[in-house]
């Protein structure tokens, strides 16, 4: 699965490591309907590049099912996933 930190906010970052990876799963993530951020150095330390995903209250069921298709079938596409 995805390396994701623990926490109990709404920001949840999940751990790619990887600059240009964060940048092609947002970009890639997009292109499925999913706006996300890719942050690499120097917004986060050298080799801690991330997406951050923002969850609310407003989201419905379908809409994170949605953003699971879209994590998962990316996720593999990208070798993030086996």
């Amino acid at each position: 699965g995805f390396d994701i930190k623990p926490g109990d906010h709404p920001i949840v970052p999940i751990m790619l490591y990887d600059a240009v990876l964060a940048q092609k799963m947002a970009a890639q993530l997009l292109e499925e309907g999913i706006y996300v951020i890719g942050f690499f150095f120097p917004v986060v330390p050298k080799g801690q590049a991330r997406i951050r995903v923002q969850l609310s209250a407003a989201h419905e069921t379908q809409h994170l099912d949605k953003a699971i298709a879209a994590f998962t079938k990316v996720g593999k596409e990208l070798g993030v996933l086996k």
